[in-house]
């Protein structure tokens, strides 16, 4: 995460065993491509798993279209780093906002789609 100081960066907190992390995983794919295609202008994803090691590998190994954006494992203690997020509830998924200077300006539990991440993008400047 270290690497990603300085950018706005979109971090979903997701499981293999969570129906609605699935389904929106190809929403955030599509708006992570979308983003990349404006450069170091555009807004990071970043997924991480709160589930071990060996289903993570397997989900993403048959996972198509293959996610373009980092996955990162958060362990079973990541439920416990969303909770510090905003996440009083526990619940997935869980999405939070991050501006340039480390800072949350946004979080949301609950599926959401590639329009409200553009919308967000948008209030954000």
């Amino acid at each position: 995460m270290a690497g990603l100081r300085g950018r706005w960066l979109l971090i979903n907190f997701w499981a293999t065993w969570c129906a609605p992390c699935v389904k929106e995983l190809p929403e955030f794919n599509a708006f992570a491509q979308g983003q990349a295609a404006r450069g170091k202008s555009g807004w990071q994803v970043v997924g991480l798993a709160i589930d071990g090691p060996t289903p993570v590998r397997q989900f993403l190994a048959r996972f198509t279209p293959p996610l373009g954006f980092p996955i990162g494992l958060a362990g079973l203690n990541g439920a416990e780093w969303a909770r510090k997020l905003g996440n009083s509830a526990g619940g997935l998924p869980f999405t939070v906002a991050v501006n340039p200077s480390g800072q949350r300006v946004w979080a949301q539990r609950g599926e959401t789609d590639r329009r409200a991440l553009e919308a967000l993008v948008l209030s954000l400047g």
